[in-house]
Order: structure tokens, then C-alpha cells, then sequence
């Protein structure tokens, strides 16, 4: 830009990129808008495929650690647990102190987490790592989608988020191929966690371009609230975690209670706290609603029974790791077709009714997944997971715009992470409840296989029913707040 006197008065004219000193583009942000949607939406890959790769190594990263029964159920859902319970909170914090320190910070905590993962001696340091990488890209997920709402306005940010979108389903496609594939050249130590690392400082030297944004008003950080609701969803996803290998452990009974009473305490501190870190009054908006409720049942009715399908395949057709893993891609890689395509459809579209587009074709698509058996065949899957891939791509991009359309452009990191914690909750009891289905409606077939299969197909139809009744909510819900 240059300044010319006028008078009293400075007229700023615009100056073409190339004639800008190297020190205005460097103090200003050389990257522009295309590093603030570019460099969010590639730490939220990144973030992705470190939440979906242990799906293809399991067995290799539990047999190194020397894992047993319970420690496996933790190597998986520990990440899970540090992304849900720190959303709200990092995104809060990113509100206030400025989106590009919290994405940095993230981007530096997840180099340092992966590594402790990397030279983990045993279960308990790496399950710890897991639970820090989740806070880690809790930061990287609600400050970047915050960078971009703070960003672009209009048909340009339903172009931005349409594409941020996209990254959440090309992560979930590429992770566990990047696994199951590259694993095998290098070992699971090597090759991935200490590639994460590696990005991670990549994400924390490219975000130096980023311009920083934050609220006008900052609220501080209300800690009563960040305690009560970190510690609620812990409790939760861990009595959920342990739920799996017996709902009636004692321990499970007595997490629930205290996820409940903590729960309900932070709903009781929100309530009577002048600066709230997550402002009740906003669950009056139909449109804000929408977007947690979107995510809750995105990841109840979808993700928790997508997660299961490689477990499913292995078990009633035999099929490998890498194979199963480029199967699901067909899914998750549609899905990143379809989130980065829809920025090109019309603006004026309401993103609630083509939620509800989204939530209906997932149903269809999960439906026709139905008939799983060992006489089955893999490509018979291949038209549900298309239809479904669609239906998810779209979803993706559809709540990533509500999510920051919905709240105050001063707070479009706090509604990102309110939107996804909703959604890991959702994906965490989501893979408890079709575990319970799979491995509880089965008894009385000729073998194991038909076993999986027939609770398989129960799981799909409870969890295509919860994705219709979520598209018939997103299709009631008004065009505007």
C-alpha cells in the first residue's frame, strides 16, 4: 500500500504485489488469503491423518509397545479424548490471544507429542502423546477454521470452507493408506510419527505469514468453565473407552455419574458467568444448534460406523489392512471431492438444507452397505460408499460454514470448536455403540464371521436411522437466525 498526504488526511492506494518491500509483505503476511485458507486447511490434513493412521497399524504399534487387551482400546481413543476436551477451551483462548499463536503453539505441541510417540518405551508414554496430539490438533482445527471465518466473507468463505471441508475427508482417506503402505517400508516408529513431527514444524514455520486476527473485545478465559467441561467430556470418552470391553464395570457406572455432574456443572457456570466461554444464548439460534447437532450426529450416525467397516471386512472376508484401507478410500476420497467442489455451489443455497441433503444421502449410501457376510463380495460395497462419500464430502463443507456463520465474526474459533467437539463426542460414542451392536446382536450364527456380519448390518440400520433424523431436523430448521 502507499500513503499519500492529502491535505489532514492519508489516502492509502493499493500497490501491486511485486512493488511491495520484502519487510511490508514480511510484517503484513506474504501469504494474503491463500495462506490463510492454504496453510489452515493443510494442518487440518495433517491433523486427520494423524487421527485415522493407527486404524491400519494397530497390531504393529501394539505389538512393539507390548500393548495388551485394554491398553490397544486406549492406543485408539486416546487422541479422541484430548480432541474433544480441549476444543472449546483452545478455541476460546484463540478468540481472545490471537488465532495465528494458538495455531502455532498447536502446530509446535504436536511436532513435540509425536515425537514422545515415536521413542514411547511403552504404552503409557505413547497413550499420554496420543491424548497431547489431540489437544495439539484441537488447536490446529479451531484456530484454523478461525483464521478462515476471520478471513473471507460471502461466496468467498463458503469457497474457503468448502475446502477446508475437503481436507477433513482427503485426511481420513490418506491416513490409514499412509499407514498401512509406508509402514511397511520403514515401521511404524519410524516412518509416521516422526514424519509428524517433522510437518508439524513445517505448519509452525509456514503460520509465521499468517496475518493475526482475534476478537476486539477479549472476554478472558473463563476457567471454571474450561475445567468443568474438559474434565466432563474426559470423563465421558473414558467411561465410554472402558465401556467397550464391559458396560457393567463398576468403573464405567462411576465415570457416568461424573461426567454427568461435571457436565452439568459447566451448563451452571456458562449460565451465571458474565463472559462465558461458551455463550448459552447462541443454543437460541437455530442455526448455531444446527451446527452442533449436525456434528453430534455426523460423527453418531457416520463416522462411528464408517470407523468399523475395515474391522468388519477383515473379520467376514479376510481382507488385509492396505486393501480394506483402499476400499474405505473410496468413501473418504469422494468425500474430499465433494467438500471441495461444493464451493462452487450457489451461495444463496441454504448450507442448512443441503445439510440435510448430505445427512439423507449418508443414510442411503450406508444402507446399501447392507448384506455383510462371508459370502459376500467387496465390490458390492463400492456403490454405497460412492453415494455416502458424496453425502459426507458435502456435510463436511456444509458445517464447516455453519459452523462460522453461525456465531459472531469475533468468535468463529469458539463456534469451530464447539462444532467439533461435538462431532469427536458424537465419533467416540458412535464406535461405542456400533461395538456394542456388532459384538452383542450376533449370537446364535454358525460362526464368527456371520456373527460380525449380522450385527454389522443391525449397526448400520440404527445408525442410518440417526442420520435421517438429523437431516430431517437440519430440513425444519429456518434459513435465518
Amino acid at each position: 500500500m502507499t500513503e499519500l498526504a492529502n491535505g489532514n488526511r492519508m489516502t492509502t492506494l493499493a500497490t501491486p504485489r511485486a512493488w511491495q518491500p520484502r519487510a511490508w509483505r514480511r510484517r503484513n503476511g506474504a501469504s494474503g488469503a491463500g495462506g490463510a485458507l492454504a496453510i489452515p486447511a493443510a494442518a487440518t490434513l495433517l491433523a486427520l491423518m494423524n487421527y485415522t493412521a493407527p486404524l491400519a497399524m494397530l497390531t504393529d504399534t501394539a505389538a512393539g509397545l507390548g500393548s495388551g487387551a485394554t491398553a490397544q482400546i486406549w492406543l485408539m481413543s486416546s487422541i479422541s479424548l484430548g480432541l474433544a476436551a480441549a476444543l472449546l477451551p483452545v478455541g476460546s483462548l484463540a478468540d481472545d490471544h490471537g488465532r495465528k499463536r494458538v495455531f502455532v503453539l498447536g502446530a509446535a505441541l504436536l511436532a513435540v507429542s509425536s515425537a514422545a510417540c515415536a521413542v514411547a518405551p511403552g504404552s503409557a508414554v505413547f497413550v499420554a502423546g496420543r491424548i497431547v496430539q489431540g489437544a495439539a490438533s484441537a488447536a490446529l482445527i479451531a484456530a484454523g477454521l478461525g483464521l478462515i471465518g476471520a478471513t473471507f466473507a460471502g461466496p468467498r468463505r463458503a469457497h474457503a470452507t468448502g475446502i477446508w471441508g475437503a481436507m477433513v475427508g482427503l485426511g481420513i482417506a490418506l491416513g490409514p493408506i499412509a499407514a498401512a503402505g509406508l509402514g511397511v517400508l520403514a515401521g511404524w516408529r519410524l516412518w509416521y510419527w516422526f514424519t509428524v513431527a517433522a510437518a508439524a514444524l513445517l505448519a509452525v514455520v509456514a503460520a509465521r505469514t499468517l496475518r493475526e486476527s482475534r476478537a476486539e473485545r477479549r472476554r478472558g478465559l473463563d476457567v471454571p468453565g474450561a475445567v468443568t467441561m474438559s474434565l466432563g467430556v474426559t470423563a465421558l470418552l473414558s467411561a465410554v473407552t472402558l465401556g467397550r470391553l464391559g458396560w457393567g464395570r463398576p468403573e464405567v457406572g462411576g465415570l457416568l455419574v461424573l461426567a454427568a455432574v461435571l457436565l452439568a456443572a459447566f451448563v451452571v457456570v456458562q449460565a451465571r458467568r458474565r463472559e462465558p466461554m461458551l455463550d448459552l444464548g447462541l443454543l437460541r439460534r437455530p442455526r448455531f444448534l444446527l451446527s452442533i447437532v449436525g456434528a453430534l450426529v455426523t460423527g453418531l450416525g457416520i463416522i462411528g460406523v464408517m470407523s468399523f467397516v475395515p474391522t468388519v471386512l477383515y473379520v467376514t472376508l479376510g481382507m488385509g489392512p492396505l486393501t480394506t484401507a483402499f476400499l474405505l478410500a473410496i468413501w473418504s476420497g469422494l468425500s474430499f471431492v465433494a467438500a471441495a467442489q461444493a464451493r462452487r455451489l450457489p451461495a444463496r443455497l441454504p448450507a442448512a438444507r443441503l445439510l440435510a441433503v448430505a445427512l439423507a444421502l449418508n443414510a442411503a449410501g450406508q444402507l446399501a452397505l447392507l448384506g455383510f457376510g462371508p459370502d459376500g463380495h467387496w465390490w458390492r460395497l463400492v456403490p454405497g460408499l460412492v453415494v455416502a462419500g458424496f453425502g459426507s464430502g458435502l456435510g463436511n463443507a456444509m458445517l464447516a460454514r455453519i459452523a462460522v456463520e453461525s456465531v459472531p465474526p469475533e468468535r468463529a474459533s469458539m463456534g469451530s470448536g464447539a462444532n467439533n467437539t461435538a462431532r469427536y463426542i458424537g465419533a467416540s460414542l458412535g464406535v461405542a455403540l456400533v461395538g456394542a451392536i456388532v459384538t452383542g446382536t450376533g449370537s446364535g450364527h454358525a460362526s464368527p464371521a456371520e456373527a460380525y456380519g449380522h450385527g454389522a448390518d443391525v449397526a448400520i440400520v440404527v445408525c442410518s436411522a440417526i442420520a435421517l433424523l438429523g437431516a430431517v431436523f437440519a430440513a425444519l430448521v429456518p434459513d435465518r437466525d
